[in-house]
């Protein structure tokens, strides 16, 4: 027993490797089958990074419990297989610190975009290099004093910083996230985050003491089995429920809900609940167009938007009237609703005002700084200069052009079409449910059929 607990080869060990391994592969599992069955699209910014570098640290402070401890039997012939190496920087800075870190990045940003209603004052891959600078200075210390023996244990009076550092890390988490308890979160991401540190807290109890034990006791053959039986198996668990039971993206748009909701969503106004999001009206149907009007009162006709919509598709120039959508469907969201709004306009933000967006829209940089630097992300005027300026782009060059092009023609015809059929139900005295006359096949702002014939328009930058 004593040359099993030094040299490894226990059955304890091998059963505690298997599950440490089946937990990293359900871990990778979660990262992957949303990008590979679901066909969700990736994410460029934290939302993608943040949960991929959670699964790098996942799989640092598994191997380095492993090689550090001596699970496998291996002679330590160079510097890279050395206990520094995988006990010190791989399982404390990349591994117990680096996925701690993620996760009180994400409450961070929950914190600032809920409580203090305005997006973080420091960009997400600025901000986890500096909280893990504890973590770094801690790990080139102990290096340089080299503290541990052969068996890459440490004594008594080293313990108590290293599980200081532990424990301080878990208790940012703990405040940030109960900074945050009071809001009532569309998605569950409170509700998530708290699971996970209930579950994780739990699995951390057990792995700090049995890591103290195998750090302290290394003359005792059984309690070192033991220790590195729990270490092992409680770490596989840990890592795997920070990254699946606690939300692990909880600030990307949730365009599908695949996981909570049977329904799929194809714009953030329907995921939100947003009254009437993608249904036209027929008041709106039947509505007769002045080409006359000024261009922002007719795009307040959702049939009339979503032709001309269409029409700046088809010229590579759509950005603006997308945008011009979405803020119309923020408008719907109460003032008094702070937490939707905050949604509606951090999906906003990421899909049409930071540089570098999907769809950026071509605003002036003193606007686009208004937006990004705003005190208020519930503010009901946030986007109101920003809309101005993108309506007076479009009046000098779509507007002009749409009038005379197939998709006016198209949407004469079909409002023609419609307010005839209307009247004809009049006349004959045919009576319609209000909601079930009140939709129009599936509206999808984001897949308009495009007519690639008798289009008037240049492409627009």
């Amino acid at each position: 027993m004593a040359s099993c607990a030094v040299e490894g080869g226990c059955p304890s060990d091998y059963i505690a490797i298997v599950i440490s391994t089946l937990c990293m592969i359900l871990l990778l599992s979660r990262l992957i089958v949303p990008f590979a069955v679901h066909k969700i699209p990736r994410s460029k910014g934290s939302g993608f990074w943040i949960p991929t570098i959670q699964v790098f640290a996942s799989f640092n402070l598994i191997l380095s419990i492993v090689l550090s401890d001596s699970f496998l039997r291996y002679k330590k012939r160079y510097w890279w297989q050395s206990c520094y190496v995988w006990a010190v920087w791989i399982e404390g800075l990349f591994g117990f610190g680096l996925l701690l870190s993620c996760r009180i990045t994400q409450a961070f940003q929950l914190y600032y975009i809920f409580v203090k209603r305005c997006l973080p004052p420091i960009r997400s891959y600025n901000f986890l290099p500096l909280i893990l600078l504890p973590w770094i200075a801690g790990a080139a210390f102990m290096h340089i004093r080299k503290p541990l023996n052969d068996r890459c244990h440490m004594g008594f009076q080293w313990i108590v910083p290293v599980a200081s550092l532990h424990a301080l890390y878990v208790i940012a988490l703990v405040g940030f996230t109960g900074a945050i308890r009071h809001i009532e979160f569309r998605f569950d991401e409170l509700k998530d985050l708290w699971n996970g540190i209930l579950v994780s807290a739990s699995s951390i109890g057990v792995w700090v003491a049995a890591y103290i034990l195998n750090e302290i006791h290394d003359d005792i053959s059984w309690l070192q089995v033991a220790s590195r039986f729990l270490l092992l198996v409680t770490a596989g668990i840990l890592v795997l429920t920070l990254f699946s039971i606690s939300s692990s993206q909880p600030l990307l748009s949730q365009i599908s809900l695949r996981r909570r909701e049977p329904l799929e969503f194809d714009s953030m106004g329907k995921a939100l609940g947003i009254p009437d999001s993608g249904l036209l009206l027929q008041r709106e149907l039947s509505a007769v167009i002045n080409p006359s009007e000024p261009l922002d009162e007719l795009l307040l006709n959702k049939r009339f938007r979503h032709s001309f919509m269409a029409f700046a598709d088809s010229c590579l120039a759509g950005e603006s009237v997308h945008f011009y959508d979405e803020v119309h469907e923020l408008g719907k969201i109460p003032v008094e609703d702070p937490v939707r709004r905050i949604y509606m306009a951090r999906h906003i933000i990421e899909k049409y005002i930071k540089p570098g967006a999907t769809m950026e829209v071509n605003i002036s940089h003193r606007c686009r700084q208004e937006i990004l630097t705003t005190s208020n992300l519930a503010d009901p005027h946030l986007f109101g200069n920003a809309l101005n300026e993108l309506i007076q782009l479009m009046k000098m060059n779509l507007g002009k052009d749409y009038w005379s092009s197939m998709f006016f023609m198209k949407f004469k015809e079909e409002t023609s079409m419609r307010s005839n059929d209307r009247d004809l139900e009049q006349m004959t005295g045919w009576s319609y449910s209000p909601r079930l006359s009140a939709v129009h096949g599936v509206d999808d702002p984001f897949h308009q059929e495009h007519l690639s014939k008798g289009s008037s328009c240049d492409t627009y930058h």
